[in-house]
């Protein structure tokens, strides 16, 4: 496949700002560190953020599911994926199992559906939509390579206000149905992505209660998939 690269431009208060969606590459990678800190402060563990052997291997083993923006000809967001056979019959999983604690050493080269490992945005640079540009974007990586989908877990940062009274499906549907907003879940449905199943465990998060809502994006050039 051809390497990615779309330029447009972004309104920052009402003026157009230049913005380019490419691969990231090695020269990338300590921008792509300064933003995980950025998006991710203490007192979040720092062994958590990107270490450059799982970048390595984002570039390396699936270059096409590893993009990044540029705002300004700066760095400002990224968002990485691998190919996996997903199976809608057998959903439940852990994001560590799918991703490898996000080394995709787990990525199959003829893996049916793009699944999100990860996408972080400069605060510096939110609400300019880039969140939703880089997702419109792993899109038309999914079309290029002709998958069934786009899929990943969504936290739910906002189900531990609610988990006392409402089960974790229910905290879904009423996102869904518009009568709570979730800053995650919201932002998936808003780039039309659409909920699969709840899964229990799916990673460890207190505000989530560790539960993980799979949500896709499905191919419309795919007239049926697995």
């Amino acid at each position: 496949m051809a390497a990615y690269r779309k330029e447009f431009y972004i309104y920052s208060q009402d003026r157009p700002v230049p913005v380019v969606i490419r691969n990231y590459r090695e020269e990338d990678f300590e921008g792509m560190f300064g933003i995980q800190q950025a998006c991710f402060p203490p007192p979040f563990p720092s062994e958590l953020w990107w270490n450059r052997e799982q970048l390595i291997n984002h570039v390396t083993l699936f270059p096409e599911g590893a993009l990044c923006v540029e705002v300004n000809g700066r760095l400002a967001g990224s968002m990485t994926g691998l190919r996996v056979d997903f199976d809608p019959a057998h959903p439940d999983h852990t994001w560590a199992e799918v991703t490898d604690e996000g080394y995709i050493r787990s990525h199959k080269p003829d893996g049916n559906t793009l699944y999100v490992v990860d996408i972080s945005v400069d605060p510096a640079y939110r609400k300019l939509g880039l969140g939703k540009w880089l997702m419109f974007s792993m899109y038309e990586v999914v079309v290029q390579l002709g998958l069934d989908r786009l899929l990943g877990g969504g936290r739910m940062p906002g189900y531990h206000t609610y988990a006392d009274n409402m089960s974790a499906e229910k905290y879904v549907q009423a996102v869904v149905e518009g009568r709570l907003k979730d800053p995650v879940l919201t932002f998936l449905l808003r780039c039309g992505r659409t909920p699969v199943k709840v899964v229990s465990g799916y990673l460890e998060d207190e505000e989530s209660r560790n539960y993980g809502t799979l949500m896709e994006w499905r191919n419309p050039f795919r007239s049926s998939g697995r």
